[in-house]
């Protein structure tokens, strides 16, 4: 990786105003055991609620790090501003880190402002595709880990975040993607999958997410194989810049009797 560009407290690449405006949308990652949300995880959104792809759009290598540190800091501050009590998920993305701990000042000072607790965020890496010095993304990892936050491997089991990311990375979690869980309940080889990787994280000693959750079928496959942390449309739709309520009618349908 280039050398890192923070200089006398100021950084070229991540100080300064982006051309356009951005908000945050939360969506809860649940318990089912305990029938709660016990994190949620920000998504970019547009200041009007337009999708994340219509702001991502707008971001060029030029703009890369300063939109990465300036999502970081909306979210801690939005998350604060609501009285979150969760976990804090944030997305990152591995090459707008250039060295993890110049990297993370604004984060921190962001948690300092608001008084929002390191160990309350838990970093979710995205687009490990383009991602091609591994120990770059170990050191970024390791520095994490030991300033308190936990991290976790987004999409495990789709396109590059595969199975040789594990035999270097030690993420706290794997968030199972949606192409696993669509139809989990009823389809074999989805089922087969995600036993295999369940005694794979036991064995790592690696927390377990399945994402994309849509039905009830599926939630309640995915509990019943001990899959207890679940997030999808199925509990709530990110809800911009506000906490979704998650009915408690949608644990009493996966924990109901067939």
């Amino acid at each position: 990786m280039s050398h890192c560009a923070r200089a006398n407290g100021q950084c070229g690449r991540c100080d300064g105003a982006l051309p356009f405006a951005f908000t945050m949308a939360f969506q809860p990652i649940v318990d089912v055991a305990q029938a709660r949300a016990v994190a949620h995880e920000a998504l970019v959104r547009g200041p009007k609620g337009e999708s994340a792809f219509s702001i991502l759009g707008q971001v060029d290598d030029q703009l890369l790090y300063l939109f990465d540190q300036a999502c970081r800091v909306k979210a801690i501050e939005l998350a604060s501003q609501l009285d979150m009590t969760t976990m804090l998920s944030i997305n990152f993305l591995p090459n707008a880190v250039y060295e993890p701990s110049a990297c993370i000042q604004a984060t921190l000072q962001a948690c300092q402002r608001v008084g929002w607790p390191t160990q309350q965020i838990n970093f979710e890496i995205t687009e490990t595709e383009y991602v091609t010095d591994r120990d770059h993304l170990r050191n970024i990892i390791d520095t994490y880990h030991a300033m308190g936050f936990t991290t976790a491997l987004d999409d495990f089991g789709a396109g590059y975040a595969n199975l040789d990311l594990l035999t270097e990375l030690t993420p706290d979690t794997l968030k199972l993607d949606r192409q696993l869980i669509t139809n989990v309940d009823r389809d074999p080889r989805r089922q087969a999958m995600i036993r295999a990787t369940m005694g794979m994280a036991q064995e790592l000693g690696i927390n377990l997410v399945a994402e994309g959750v849509e039905t009830a079928a599926e939630a309640r496959w995915l509990y019943r194989q001990g899959v207890t942390h679940q997030q999808g449309y199925y509990f709530a739709r990110p809800g911009l810049e506000l906490l979704p309520e998650v009915p408690m009618s949608c644990f009493a349908a996966i924990l109901a009797e067939p």
